[in-house]
């Protein structure tokens, strides 16, 4: 009994009380900005699937007002975390919807700064043009 009790504690709380005296906000933004120009990218799909899949507390659809998640521009996705979050786990999802809609082969994310991720394609060399070269 007093193991249990002995968590609940004052001293947990006040490590708590510390950690989020202020309010963590992170914004994150998914440019996909080239694969929507190229029609090739569905980016409503895309906002629905995020709204869908990112989990809060461990649960699906559990996103309240916790995670915003809107369309900014054209062909970005802006992700507003009045919580803990991480960009990784946005980047995890990201790549799991390019592989659901077979696009894994063509594109892939890449972080351009802090809290910006975009989708690029990936450098095909032609073979070709090399061999015309020789």
């Amino acid at each position: 009994m007093k193991a249990g009790a002995k968590g609940t504690g004052s001293a947990g709380a006040k490590g708590k009380a510390v950690k989020g005296q202020g309010k963590v906000t992170k914004k994150f933004i998914i440019n996909a900005s080239q694969p929507v120009s190229d029609k090739i990218f569905d980016l409503a799909a895309f906002e629905k699937f995020l709204h869908d899949k990112i989990k809060v507390d461990n649960r699906v659809g559990n996103l309240g007002d916790a995670i915003q998640i809107s369309q900014v521009g054209d062909g970005k996705i802006e992700v507003v975390a009045h919580m803990q979050f991480s960009g990784r786990y946005l980047k995890y999802l990201t790549k799991k919807f390019l592989k659901k809609q077979q696009l894994r082969d063509w594109l892939r994310v890449v972080s351009t700064s802090q809290g910006v991720y975009e989708l690029r394609f990936f450098n095909v060399v032609n073979d070709e043009a090399d061999e015309d070269d020789e």
